[in-house]
């Protein structure tokens, strides 16, 4: 199918305005089967993608956020790279005509000419037939999310901190993605047919995935817990001053909050799950620090702890999946805090 314009352009491409010698041409670009539209960003090269109907929504002069690196710039420099070989194929569509048109007007010139012996000059003019346009067939999407702030839908392949349009993304929302993200690596792990589990477990995939687990959920906490100290305490830098890396030390980050007169988490969650996050903030400590191999410290933090001085911790799957439950109870304890008074 093609248009009515001067120069004869395929299907998505056409001919909207002409300055002397300047041509614009209007390329239209396909959604994927679920509604939405590729994003690429210009800095990282990672993809996402952004409901179409809540993109064409936006303003024209939309800045745009990479969800991955943060980067801003003008929504125009996100083009996938299929966006733009389908673009590109549209220009040379309109650029071999126009050097055809060339070729063919220099010949007219060149028969007049040759008529007084001065050239000879032999050129078929056969005008070139543009090819369709390629579509777009970039990777579906597993999970959408809507943003909290503009309520925009969009679309990630990876771990990210920004919405494509508000920018960087509430402490809250990151904490609790990335906690559903340990969850999901997990149920993948099990999700494996025998024969590649039992590969991976002699090789200890699954133990180093539950120990790696029980040290991210303890750096989600703590940098939740920073952000939302930091917000809510008017004196933050102050009272945090001195005080090194608190908020990685359980039972220190609750009686700072409590100073600041905010709520008591260890009774927001309750005492029994307070105990078993504490066992997983230590157990944290000996494998970050001591390949898992229990020391007094950990005794100390444990009492009537099974392991024995020197020995080294095995985590289970079960306490794992439990240490993430844990965690997200003390991630909706930290934001349902309110401010402290005024000084």
């Amino acid at each position: 199918m093609w248009d009515n314009s001067p120069f004869p352009m395929p299907d998505g491409a056409k001919i909207t305005g002409r300055r002397g010698d300047q041509y614009k041409v209007s390329v239209s670009m396909p959604f994927d089967p679920d509604g939405f539209y590729g994003r690429q960003c210009p800095e990282c090269s990672m993809l996402f993608r952004v409901n179409a109907d809540d993109y064409e929504a936006l303003p024209e002069g939309l800045q745009l956020w990479c969800v991955y690196c943060g980067h801003n710039a003008d929504h125009t420099e996100f083009w996938t790279d299929q966006q733009r070989e389908r673009a590109m194929e549209a220009a040379r569509a309109l650029g071999a005509q126009i050097v055809h048109q060339g070729f063919t007007r220099m010949l007219r010139k060149s028969r007049s000419t040759a008529r007084r012996g001065q050239v000879s000059i032999s050129f078929r003019n056969r005008p070139p037939y543009p090819r369709p346009l390629p579509g777009i067939d970039e990777e579906r999407l597993a999970r959408t999310r809507t943003c909290a702030g503009c309520e925009i839908r969009y679309g990630v392949f990876g771990e990210h901190r920004y919405c494509p349009v508000c920018g960087r993304l509430p402490a809250a929302t990151v904490a609790f993605d990335a906690l559903q993200a340990e969850t999901a690596r997990l149920d993948a792990l099990a999700s494996l047919h025998d024969e590649t589990k039992a590969v991976l477990r002699e090789q200890g995939v699954f133990t180093r995935s539950w120990v790696d687990a029980v040290e991210n959920v303890v750096g989600v906490v703590e940098a939740l817990g920073s952000s939302v100290f930091h917000e809510r305490v008017t004196d933050s830098e102050e009272r945090l001053r001195g005080k090194g890396s608190v908020f990685q030390r359980l039972d220190d980050m609750a009686d700072l909050f409590v100073s600041a007169g905010c709520p008591d988490v260890r009774a927001l969650v309750g005492p029994s799950t307070w105990n078993r996050l504490t066992r997983t903030w230590a157990a944290r400590h000996v494998f970050t620090h001591n390949d898992g191999v229990v020391d007094e410290r950990y005794l100390r933090r444990v009492p009537g702890a099974r392991t024995s001085l020197g020995q080294r911790l095995v985590i289970s799957e079960a306490e794992c999946r439990e240490a993430i439950a844990d965690a997200t109870a003390l991630c909706r304890a930290l934001v349902d805090l309110g401010p402290s008074p005024a000084p």
